[in-house]
């Protein structure tokens, strides 16, 4: 549920609270909103701004202004739905019920027309953006405090990761490495057998553990999970930022991705913190040592040259693959830094 689809309204009556309700969504990345027509509103660099003035709004270009359909009734939104162009939009704001409206709308749609909607409150943005899986093409959010910003921000993604440097590296060594507190990620999505959670205890470089979703002869699968490794070890976010393991809570948003493919966010629906017997798997990556700590068993693998491979199952010799990441980190951050982690 990407920011890139969400528009801020600034509702407050003073002017010096909108403005700071603006200033706060621009530092937090948000580069869409609606303000007042006048005084005419300026954007700023790589922003959208739309103009709204009694009720309608303007995009700034050629079209027509668009109304904002106040919609308590089927019948009232079935008359907004068939008098919407094909190519056209139709904004509304429920008066009332709005998740199965919504839903309705939607499926009217079809791709027949653009369908943006108001949200009265930043709690509703995630229904708006997800309904019918889909969701409005557009979500204009009425905020009234910067408070409101934090909300909204906990509530939608941001970009992923433009770029992720996979590499492949060769396992040198591994061996026991007794008992520790490792920790288990269940997702709210399901994951695909190569898709994973980049892991590592080095910023500098992150290896790829995958799901669960093979499972083993003693364990159904479990395609919502990552036993993803050692308390103390790095995990992406889908921010770019990093976290340790054993600080992720539930609705932490994570990087499911798979080896030089697509990456997508999923959240975290709880974790599990248990002792168990661990192994360190260590590669080489050009004359530096990179490790990671792992449950020894059968359903957790880690995704090498010759698929996902469990720890049980694993030996000096496969490539394994993983992500170069800027090594300096500070509170997940990245920053430059002369820094060495052995």
């Amino acid at each position: 549920m990407s920011r890139e689809r969400v528009a801020i309204r600034p509702r407050s009556g003073d002017p010096s609270r909108r403005a700071a309700i603006l200033e706060r969504a621009r530092r937090r990345g948000f580069r869409r909103f609606v303000l007042p027509a006048h005084p005419p509103p300026v954007p700023g660099p790589g922003e959208t701004v739309l103009r709204e003035e009694d009720g309608r709004i303007d995009t700034g270009d050629d079209s027509p202004e668009l109304p904002i359909a106040r919609i308590d009734s089927e019948e009232e939104l079935a008359r907004e739905v068939e008098r919407t162009p094909p190519g056209g939009t139709l904004v509304v704001e429920w008066t009332a019920d709005r998740v199965i409206p919504l839903e309705n709308a939607i499926a009217a749609r079809g791709h027949r027309f653009s369908l943006w909607v108001i949200a009265r409150s930043p709690s509703e943005v995630p229904g708006a953006l997800g309904a019918l899986e889909h969701g409005a093409d557009l979500v204009i959010v009425d905020l009234r405090s910067p408070e409101e910003v934090d909300a909204l921000e906990s509530l939608v993604e941001g970009p992923l990761p433009a770029h992720l440097a996979w590499v492949d590296l060769p396992i040198v060594r591994l061996g026991p490495a007794g008992l520790g507190d490792r920790v288990i990620v269940d997702t709210t999505s399901l994951l695909r057998p190569e898709e994973g959670l980049l892991v590592g205890s080095a910023a500098g470089f992150l290896f790829l553990v995958t799901s669960e979703a093979t499972g083993s002869k003693f364990s159904r699968p479990r395609p919502f999970r990552v036993n993803a490794g050692a308390a103390h070890s790095y995990v992406l976010l889908a921010d770019g930022t990093t976290r340790y393991l054993a600080e992720l809570v539930a609705g932490d948003a994570v990087l499911a991705t798979q080896p030089g493919g697509g990456a997508r966010s999923v959240r975290v629906g709880r974790i599990k913190i248990e002792r168990r017997p661990m192994i360190v798997v260590t590669a080489d990556d050009a004359g530096v040592a990179r490790t990671v700590f792992l449950q020894e068993a059968e359903s957790v693998r880690l995704s090498t040259e010759n698929g996902p491979r469990a720890t049980t199952d694993l030996s000096a010799g496969p490539k394994v693959h993983g992500v170069r990441l800027p090594p300096a980190r500070h509170l997940g951050q990245t920053v430059e830094e002369t820094i060495e982690e052995r």
